[in-house]
């Protein structure tokens, strides 16, 4: 199930338009280091507990600009530009970007074009952190931000709790074995049609529950437990650090 904040956030944003992965603050912004941002010559998870949260928060007035296509995926398969060849068509490249970039640009692709998809990865975090926390590190934990791991350690490394919490939610689906961990859990942006079992050794029912409001519960995955199901919850994030 696809976020309804995510949907705003997931409006491509291009290099040039909007500073890259979070605030001149953060000390990780191009521009502040004094380097000249580089331009793409292409297109750009015993029983439920009955407590809850408060409602979803109002997503900030301040949206990404549409524009054109995202550039292409920085995952490509085949040969890729040594890094000693990798130079932008203008400007230049901070050390930052250089390595973010190593072992990622395919041969005979524009390495700006392979930057903006890390840099438009930063600026959804960014946007979404300002929606909702949970719903920034719910869309890392169901994969709608699916490079969002490389991206935060390379460009943005201010979201780098984000990628650390999601590392132990669970998006929606049927989780078993050594992928459960026991501990509190609460759902993420759920909709008006949650549901979720636990069901213990020989499929006995240990818990499960529903929700219709759309405000998040909360869960325990009890030490017993073999299975996890969730259905239209979006995703389950631990009760504290590691749930």
């Amino acid at each position: 199930m696809r976020n309804p904040f995510l949907a705003c956030a997931a409006v491509v944003l291009t290099a040039a338009a909007l500073a890259a992965c979070g605030s001149s603050a953060d000390g990780n912004d191009p521009e502040a280091a004094g380097a000249q941002r580089p331009a793409a010559s292409g297109p750009p998870a015993p029983g439920p507990s009955a407590t809850t949260a408060t409602e979803p928060a109002t997503p900030p007035t301040e949206e990404p600009a549409p524009t054109g296509p995202s550039a292409p995926a920085a995952t490509a398969e085949g040969p890729k530009t040594p890094a000693d060849e990798i130079t932008p068509a203008t400007g230049t490249f901070t050390k930052k970007q250089k390595e973010y970039l190593k072992d990622r640009v395919p041969k005979g692709m524009d390495p700006a074009a392979v930057l903006q998809t890390g840099q438009e990865t930063c600026d959804k975090l960014r946007y979404l952190v300002k929606a909702d926390r949970d719903t920034a590190v719910g869309a890392i934990v169901t994969g709608e931000i699916p490079d969002a791991k490389d991206a935060v350690a390379g460009l943005c490394t201010q979201h780098q709790a984000l990628v650390d919490e999601a590392a132990y939610g669970y998006p929606d689906g049927k989780h078993t074995g050594k992928k459960l961990r026991p501990g509190g859990y609460r759902s993420a942006s759920p909709s008006t049609d949650c549901s979720w079992q636990i069901e213990g050794a020989g499929g006995k029912e240990l818990a499960s529950g529903t929700s219709d409001t759309g405000k998040s519960r909360k869960i325990t995955i009890p030490d017993s437990a073999r299975t996890f199901t969730s259905t239209g919850c979006y995703a389950w994030l631990p009760e504290g650090a590691q749930g």
